[in-house]
């Protein structure tokens, strides 16, 4: 595993754990991707925003997969780089010191995910 891989590798190891619950208890699956869907669809807020202050929430309860899965949607919805950091500094306005942490991996994740979604698009830059 590199390090320019690290998230994608967060992602894809608890796939098969997430597999394997849905398959014990795949209503609560199937509600929770209703909830998801409802609440991360653009609104009043786009869904860039709404990914955003979900990895930022991930940053707060230092929960890797949140931080890689909304980092993943932030930078697919469209996302800067500095409007990931800029999120991420609310949560350590908002968490203090350990928000430096995860805020720290947060902006790692988003980068990660940014510079690929960039990559499969010739001449984009974020």
């Amino acid at each position: 595993m590199t390090e320019d891989n690290h998230y994608h590798h967060v992602l894809d190891d608890l796939n098969p754990q997430h597999r394997a619950l849905r398959k014990m208890i795949p209503e609560v699956y199937r509600g929770f991707a209703e909830m998801s869907n409802g609440a991360l669809n653009s609104g009043a807020l786009d869904q860039k925003f709404k990914e955003l202050i979900a990895m930022a929430i991930g940053v707060v309860a230092g929960c890797d997969g949140c931080i890689a899965s909304h980092a993943q949607g932030a930078a697919r919805a469209g996302a800067s780089k500095e409007e990931a950091a800029e999120a991420i500094g609310v949560s350590i306005l908002m968490h203090g010191g350990p928000a430096t942490i995860y805020g720290a991996r947060a902006y790692d994740a988003f980068c990660e995910f940014a510079d690929r979604a960039s990559e499969a698009v010739p001449g984009s830059s974020q």
